[in-house]
Formats: structure tokens, C-alpha cells, sequence
């Protein structure tokens, strides 16, 4: 999660003559890189959008003006949902207390309660005066006679509130005026049981930004890595009935992720509203603020993720990785089903036999079979090494595809031959540097709502070659952080670089697919014979119903397209690629204008480094 020490601009000020500050932003990373800035690049993010006023941080865009307001509180919809807010109060900062309430109280939509169930100490009797004194019939107030712990006094809570809908709200928290309204419309639009919006964390003050979380669309993948949804949650009250009506005291601490598990477990659909509709205070001792001072809710968030496997029937075990809050599953492989690794190749030996060497070394699978496609080469020394490993080794073939440079037709042609239950294509100039590269790709692979499934790639600098694909980047699609520095020690945007994500598609540099799903969707030959052809192929995965899954737990080197075949005449390249590009948009623009579901509209499209638009 993105951490911000002061603004943008001021960040710029100490670091660059303050006369080039504009120049430099509009021509982007690579001027930043330049500057010999290349380590921060990523905490700057060109941040414009996001305005300030003084030391108040102000996100415009999400912010209703008065007159938005004044449309929403005259708005009637078919359905009017009654949503009960529960907020557990324990020996809350009066300050806080009436911020929160506030909050509620100057709500948009007008059809709510507001649940506050009190296990305070018995000195601060402020609390109730306090709620008192709001004199509206729509706050619900009790004083609970001992403090059970989070969970139990939240059921508590539960067992008061009489609405359609109910939200969780912390008790020195607020939410923006139109979260009740935006919530409230969804609904009304789509009958979503389960929603959740964008947030952002301030200091105590509500002031100074201290983290963004511009969140992606329901992901199953990557909340089993973390809890990105968090808040400002909203659930249907029958479908909290149907998974049990209650928190578990058993993962007190993440008891909130035990119940966003379960709500998604059996919802029609969990839709995520893209505005920033919730305040998360980080004042001293709280969660926001400190991870470390809630050190076994990592624990809690463990099993929590443990047992839901174990509900849906994923055999996996659960460990907490070393970034706060994140986690990681191993899955176990289902039988020895075979893998059959496909790699065109145009000469270049030297990456080819470490391409090969390190599937043997570090793909930790040994039904294995290694089909190399031959195309076009000319050195002697490329038809001695197949002579060689082909002797050496009886998992690997050569097999001969004859004609001009078509990606998608050579690994077409190769797959032919594949006799495996999956089918990896592979890069002749990617390097597995990952212990289990192949298993782990596999134990994804396997699943059957899962197409397909892509590696986390660098560049022999270290720098970001791939972690995902993001569609209308640039008019086109991008990768994920590409080109950040020091990747392999850096979280990303909200920990996507350190746990299991999913995608629209990922790199056909190197990914794996059942060979059933390859036979049934080959990649397309005629209108993506260089680029675009792995994209295309995850996207019409993606339409037939199948996840596809970025696993940053199989690493390797990637030396970027080295043997890619080249066409007689200079202007040919780019002829071929700028075609294949505009029928990219064509076929897939519905994607295009942050319509990904995995990445936010909050972000620009110029850029793969998460930076405001």
C-alpha cells in the first residue's frame, strides 16, 4: 500500500530546480529516470489530480458538490433500502465520536440507522451524553454490560439493527455524505449483496494523507493475499443470514476479512464502487497507523483465509508473508499431470540453453516435456545444440515450422506436438530464477475456473518487465509497474507485486494454459501474428468465464524478445504492428476508458506506474 510523506510538489522541490518541475512532469518517468531519480520514481506518481489546500488533502473528483448533494436528497429510487450502520464503540475520542456520527447524520440518502453498541470502561459516561444529544430517532445507542471483544460486540450490534442493508463503520472513522446514496443506487442498478468503495487514510486530524487505497474490482485471487476490500463494506442482511449472521470471535483481529470471505463465498455479486467514500483515520495505536500494534490479526487473517479454503474446497496451505498484512497460499497439485513446454526459436543458442537448463533446474516438475520450434534459424551452431540436448536429454524435441515470423502460428504448430495436460508457452529468452517455478504455475493451472496463468519477469537490471496486463494503457495495454526499480523488494500498488493477482491477461512471454482451453482458443493467426496475440487469447478466456492469474511467486529473467523475427524491409515492422494494434482496439476497446476491472479509474492510462490521471 502506497505510503506518502508530504506532497507530490514538495517531494519535486527538494529534489529538482523548481523552473523544471512542469517540464518534467509532462514528459514523464523517463525524465524522472533522467534526473537520476529513478529509485523514487514511483513516489511521485505524478500525483496533479490529487489536490491540496494548505495541508488538506483533497480528492476532487470524489468529493459532491453542494448541489450533487441537494439532487441527491431530492432522488427517490424504486427500491429504498434501509441500511443499518454498525459501529462498536470502545472508549472513543469524544472528538472522534461526533465526526463519526456527523458523518452518518449528514448523509445524502436518508433511509439509515445508525447502530452504536458501547462496551467502554465505566468512566466515560461523555459517550452517551454525547449520542444524546443528536436527539435522532434513527441512532440506536445500547451500553453493553461487558466487552466481549470486537466480534461479539459487533453481533451485538447485529442482533439491534432492522435494516435491508448493513455497513460497518469504525468508530473513529468517517464516511463521505454520498456513501449511503452511491451504495443505494448500486444496488437499485445492479442487485449487488456485497459492495465496497475506495478509501483513503489520514492522520488523526483528517489532514494529512497517509495512504491511498484505489482498489481493483472482486478478485478472489488476490483477497486470498490480502485484504484489499477492507471498507466501506455494505451487505445484503439475507445473504449475512445465509453465511451465519454473526462475526467469529475466532479471528478477532480480522474478523472483518472472515466475514468479506463468507459474504463472497455465497453473494450474487460484490461490486466495487470506484469513489473514495470512506476516511480511515491513522491516529496513534490504530491499525492504519501501525500495523505492528495489531500483530495477531495477522494470525487471525491467516486461519481466516485457511478456512475458507477449506470451505470452498481449494487444497492449499495458508503462511503470512514478511510484507504486513499479506499472505500467500501453496496449493497442491492434483495428480502428475504433464506439462508440455512450447518455445519458438530463431538461433541465439546461448539463451535458449539457459532457457532450457533452468526449466531442469528450477521448475520443481519432472513430467515434463520440452518441445522446441525451430524456425528460420541459420547458424550451424543452433542445428549442432538440438543435435545435443535432443541426445542428452529425451524430454526435449525439435521440431521444424517452416515460413515466414508468426508467433501465434508457431506456437500454434508446437502445441500440436504437445502431448502434456498443459501447455507453458516460453520466451527462448526467459530464465526461471524461482525455485518450483513450474509447479507453482501449475497448482493455478489446475483450477478449473482458471485460463490462464503468467510469471512475474525482469529485466536483467531488476527492473519490472512483467506482473499483469493492464488493457488501455496508452491506447492500447501495458504491464503492470513495468519498469520499477528494484522489483523484486518493492510491494507495488497496494501489495500486487508480492501477492497472487488477477488479470485480463498476462504475457504470452511466458504462460501456461490447459491444453484443452489452447485447443479450444489457439491464438489467433491472421490478426495477431506478433503482437497482441497473448492478450487476445486471455481476453476471450476471460469472456468464456475463466480467471486469469499473475503469480509474483514464479520469478524469472526475461531478455526481452531477442529472437523476434524481422521483416525484409525496415518499414515492415511497424506497419505489421501498428495493424495489428488498431484491430487490438477494435476487437477489445470495450475494455478501453477503465473499463479493466482490475485497474482503477483513479489512475492514469498514460503511464504503467499507478500515478494519478
Amino acid at each position: 500500500m502506497s505510503n506518502l510523506q508530504d506532497s507530490p510538489l514538495k517531494f519535486l522541490k527538494r529534489n529538482l530546480n523548481i523552473s523544471r518541475i512542469g517540464t518534467l512532469l509532462k514528459r514523464g518517468v523517463a525524465s524522472l529516470k533522467n534526473e537520476g531519480l529513478e529509485a523514487t520514481w514511483r513516489k511521485v506518481d505524478f500525483r496533479i489530480k490529487l489536490m491540496t489546500k494548505g495541508d488538506v488533502w483533497k480528492f476532487r473528483s470524489d468529493i459532491p458538490l453542494k448541489r450533487e448533494l441537494k439532487a441527491q436528497r431530492a432522488a427517490t429510487f424504486p427500491y429504498m433500502p434501509k441500511i443499518s450502520i454498525i459501529v462498536p464503540l470502545y472508549n472513543t475520542p469524544e472528538k472522534f465520536l461526533k465526526e463519526m456520527i456527523d458523518s452518518v447524520v449528514n448523509q445524502s440518502y436518508a433511509n439509515w440507522q445508525l447502530v452504536l453498541v458501547d462496551a467502554s470502561d465505566k468512566d466515560s459516561g461523555y459517550i452517551k451524553k454525547t449520542v444524546d444529544g443528536y436527539k435522532d430517532s434513527r441512532i440506536v445507542y445500547e451500553k453493553l454490560a461487558e466487552n466481549k471483544g470486537i466480534s461479539e460486540n459487533t453481533n451485538a450490534g447485529f442482533a439491534l439493527a432492522d435494516g435491508d442493508y448493513f455497513a460497518l463503520l469504525d468508530h473513529d472513522d468517517v464516511i463521505l455524505p454520498n456513501a449511503l446514496y452511491e451504495n443505494v443506487k448500486v444496488i437499485n442498478e445492479t442487485g449487488a449483496q456485497v459492495l465496497y468503495s475506495d478509501e483513503i487514510t489520514l492522520d488523526g486530524e483528517l489532514k494529512h494523507l497517509i495512504q491511498f487505497h484505489f482498489k481493483i474490482d472482486y478478485a478472489p485471487d488476490f483477497l486470498r493475499g490480502v485484504n484489499y476490500i477492507t471498507h466501506f463494506l455494505v451487505f445484503e442482511k439475507a445473504l449475512f443470514e445465509k453465511v451465519g449472521a454473526y462475526e467469529d470471535a475466532r479471528y478477532d483481529g480480522a474478523q472483518d476479512f472472515d466475514l468479506i470471505l463468507r459474504l463472497s463465498e455465497q453473494a450474487n455479486m460484490v461490486y466495487h464502487i470506484p469513489k473514495v467514500l470512506y476516511y480511515w483515520r491513522g491516529h496513534a495505536g490504530s491499525t492504519a497507523s501501525d500495523m505492528s500494534t495489531k500483530m495477531y490479526a495477522f494470525e487471525a487473517g491467516r486461519n481466516a483465509i485457511q478456512a475458507h479454503l477449506d470451505r470452498v474446497g481449494l487444497k492449499g496451505t495458508v503462511s503470512i508473508q514478511k510484507y504486513p498484512g499479506s499472505y500467500r497460499t501453496v496449493y497442491e497439485v492434483d495428480g502428475n499431470p504433464q506439462v508440455s513446454v512450447v518455445i519458438p526459436n530463431k538461433d541465439h543458442i546461448e539463451d535458449l540453453s539457459r532457457c532450457i537448463d533452468s526449466i531442469f533446474a528450477l521448475g520443481g516438475w519432472d513430467n515434463v516435456q520440452v518441445i522446441v520450434v525451430e524456425n528460420n534459424s541459420t547458424e550451424q551452431s543452433t542445428f549442432d545444440y538440438y543435435n545435443k540436448i535432443t541426445a542428452e536429454n529425451s524430454k526435449v524435441q525439435v521440431v521444424y515450422y517452416k515460413g515466414s515470423f508468426n508467433f501465434s502460428a508457431i506456437c500454434n504448430f508446437g502445441a500440436q506436438y504437445a502431448t502434456g495436460d498443459h501447455i507453458l508457452l516460453l520466451n527462448n529468452d526467459v530464465e526461471f530464477i524461482s525455485e518450483d517455478f513450474i509447479r507453482e504455475m501449475l497448482s493455478y493451472s489446475q483450477r478449473p475456473d482458471v485460463g490462464a496463468v503468467g510469471a512475474k519477469l525482469y529485466y536483467p537490471d531488476d527492473t519490472l518487465q512483467h506482473a499483469g496486463v493492464i488493457i488501455g494503457i496508452n491506447g492500447s495495454a501495458g504491464h503492470s509497474h513495468k519498469g520499477l526499480a528494484d522489483a523484486k523488494n518493492n510491494t507495488g500498488d497496494m501489495y500486487r507485486l508480492v501477492t497472487t493477482q488477477n488479470y485480463l491477461a498476462v504475457t504470452g512471454a511466458c504462460l501456461m494454459t490447459k491444453t484443452e482451453l489452447y485447443r479450444k482458443f489457439p491464438l489467433d493467426e491472421e490478426n495477431f501474428a506478433v503482437a497482441y496475440n497473448d492478450i487476445d487469447y486471455c481476453l476471450r478466456l476471460y469472456e468464456a468465464g475463466y480467471l486469469n492469474v499473475f503469480t509474483p511467486y514464479s520469478e524469472g529473467y526475461h531478455y526481452e524478445s531477442k529472437s523476434r523475427g524481422l521483416d525484409e524491409t525496415e518499414n515492415k515492422p511497424n506497419l505489421r504492428y501498428e495493424g495489428e494494434k488498431a484491430r487490438f482496439q477494435q476487437k477489445w476497446g470495450k475494455y478501453f476508458d477503465y473499463n479493466d476491472p482490475y485497474y482503477n479509474p483513479h489512475f492514469t492510462l498514460l503511464y504503467e506506474n499507478y500515478g494519478y490521471k
